[in-house]
């Protein structure tokens, strides 16, 4: 499996190093050095080695049973390590117990007090500390989640919204040095759990606490996280950020989890300048040789489906200027035949049946540019070359896919 990578240059680090080249370690970083738990024979984090830096927001991103709770439950102490270390601003707390440990997690079931109010429960971490003077920060606390106004309310009185929000402020105002949070927007709907997201995003900014967030969801973790680790089987599949890891997947497994992608057999020829010449399906393409993993041999192209342009064509493959609004192009993958039309609102999406018998997809933005295609027309899948990606065709094309969602 490959090494994680570096969240600003997208770089892989060698297996082992703790933080990135030439970084150097501030006081409130929380690294993960060589960390391992099995249960059994079953190994479920593998050799871990991550740096999180101090006041960012995080993400562990996977699909379940990839290892990303578990990695939070020994950050919270809730897991004892196999093997390893965590270590917060230089101090390993690797064997503290939860509560000594400057750690607060938010779980999705939110875990309030039913029978206090949300005053009470936002009180009650700094009440067992033994403070009295707890009516300010509370104050304070519910002004930064907008809850001032439902003080005292009992948790069933509020919406699931609400309650996260109640379940934060709690967490938050035991000043915590880093807040873990274990899918919390899960129980939401979807109008809900993405204004939550831009709220979370904003209260973390505001209050500069680390956030490490763990979730299967990509929408979620594109949305709230500088940095997104994306895990499988115990191991970093690839660090870095959103925009780094959506448009330049270091594996299949990344470029079919992280959004979708069409990915397409092909075979290195050769290298003309800055380009890679590759033979796809009868015809060649030409893709920057820094947008590839590898340099030669056999490779997946990939393209993701918002790249796709389409080109309407007759049978014959006579094309007429169907383009108006789109990228410049400069390769093809030859003629193809829509099979399916998905109106969605903001984009349609397209499924076509390449001439080689593969399905791929294309996403359109509706601007009314031109009329929607039909099923059943013909067209042209062009998509520009730097816009485009080589993979190691080792890999399975397959990994991370959601069966029914991908092509």
């Amino acid at each position: 499996m490959p090494a994680h990578r570096d969240a600003e240059s997208g770089q892989a680090e060698p297996r082992g190093s703790a933080a990135g080249p030439g970084r150097d370690e501030p006081a409130g970083d929380l690294q993960l050095r060589s960390l391992t738990k099995r249960f059994g024979d079953f190994v479920a984090v593998d050799d871990l080695d991550l740096v999180i830096p101090a006041g960012s927001f995080f993400a562990l991103l996977g699909p379940s049973g990839c290892g990303k709770t578990t990695t939070l439950r020994m950050v919270a102490g809730l897991e004892v390590p196999t093997d390893g270390q965590v270590l917060l601003g230089g101090d390993d707390i690797t064997w503290a117990k939860p509560y000594r440990r400057p750690v607060n997690t938010v779980f999705q079931s939110y875990a309030l007090f039913p029978h206090l109010t949300v005053q009470e429960n936002v009180a009650f971490g700094l009440r067992r500390k033994g403070r009295k003077d707890v009516a300010g920060p509370v104050a304070e606390m519910l002004e930064l989640v907008e809850l001032a106004n439902l003080a005292s309310r009992k948790p069933a009185q509020l919406s699931g919204g609400q309650q996260q929000r109640v379940a934060l402020a709690r967490a938050l105002i035991n000043s915590p040095q880093v807040l873990l949070l274990d899918e919390p927007l899960g129980a939401l709907d979807l109008k809900l759990r993405r204004q939550m997201q831009i709220e979370l995003k904003s209260i973390q900014g505001e209050v500069g606490t680390t956030f490490v967030h763990v979730t299967h969801d990509q929408e979620e973790a594109m949305t709230m996280a500088d940095t997104i680790a994306v895990m499988n089987a115990g191991l970093i599949e690839q660090l870095g950020s959103p925009a780094d890891l959506y448009e330049s997947p270091a594996t299949t497994f990344v470029a079919n989890f992280l959004g979708q992608s069409n990915l397409v057999a092909g075979d290195i020829k050769g290298r003309e300048g800055d380009d890679l010449v590759v033979q796809v399906e009868g015809t060649t393409v030409r893709v920057p040789a820094s947008r590839a993993r590898v340099s030669e041999g056999k490779v997946w192209l990939g393209v993701r489906p918002e790249k796709v342009v389409l080109t309407p064509s007759e049978p014959s493959g006579d094309s007429d200027s169907g383009t108006a609004g789109q990228t410049s192009v400069d390769n093809s993958l030859g003629p193809a035949q829509v099979i399916d039309v998905s109106f969605v609102g903001v984009s349609t999406q397209y499924i076509l049946r390449s001439a080689w018998g593969q399905e791929l997809m294309a996403f359109e933005q509706n601007t009314g540019a031109r009329p929607l295609l039909r099923r059943g027309a013909h067209v042209d899948a062009q998509f520009a070359g730097p816009h485009a990606f080589l993979l190691d065709h080792d890999q399975d094309a397959r990994a991370g896919v959601d069966d029914g969602l991908a092509p």
